[in-house]
């Protein structure tokens, strides 16, 4: 049995121990994981990307800000979802996270109650998020067992080419693009041409 609590994993990054361990109290009373860092560089030291979970970061930290945390997640193509802790002054600022994709900020002092709201709102949005990163990851591990030959004989055949217009393109039999197309199918668990294409065009794969 689990002793995670149900309700997901809150990452709490903020160089201010005080407002660290009022968020940890908070949401710990409200049955929430809750992991503290106290730098942007910790946080992305340990963070698992493979967890159900959302992140409440300051704006304005020493050493990486909030601002460039959300540009590495960003990179990282990270399904976390975001919101920002900000001072009064840096409402401009959190605006403009939200473009990036942040769900949104949250000022000081916090309303608790709108602050637990938000962090439910959250973790909803991780597990719809969470799935599609699962999704994608498994999509990817299917595709790199593709050798170079068998990847372009896939983009051609999503394409829309013919067997032989691809043996034309890439200079190969008919006989060798019909064997480069069996093994795609096995290797992509793949019973028709429509899940091949489901499966390359980022769909959701079917079950092997």
């Amino acid at each position: 049995m689990s002793l995670i609590p149900k309700k997901g994993t809150v990452y709490v990054v903020d160089d201010d121990e005080a407002v660290r361990d009022s968020l940890q109290w908070l949401l710990e009373g409200k049955d929430y994981r809750v992991r503290c860092f106290d730098s942007a560089e910790n946080f992305l030291a340990r963070y698992d990307p493979r967890e159900v979970a959302c992140l409440i970061v300051d704006i304005r930290m020493g050493g990486m800000t909030g601002l460039e945390l959300q540009d590495r997640l960003i990179e990282r193509k990270s399904p976390l979802p975001i919101v920002f802790i900000t001072g009064h002054g840096d409402v401009p600022m959190a605006v403009n996270t939200m473009k990036k994709g942040a769900l949104d900020f949250i000022q000081k002092p916090f309303n608790e109650e709108e602050l637990v709201g938000l962090v439910e709102r959250m973790l909803d949005r991780a597990r719809e998020a969470f799935a599609g990163y699962q999704q994608a990851a498994s999509r990817d591990a299917l595709l790199s067992k593709l050798t170079s030959r068998e990847a372009q004989v896939l983009e051609r055949i999503v394409a829309g080419r013919l067997n032989k217009q691809i043996a034309d393109d890439l200079g190969i039999s008919i006989k060798t693009v019909e064997a480069h197309r069996a093994n795609i199918m096995e290797k992509l668990n793949a019973n028709t041409v429509a899940d091949l294409l489901k499966i390359a065009l980022g769909q959701a794969a079917p079950k092997a």
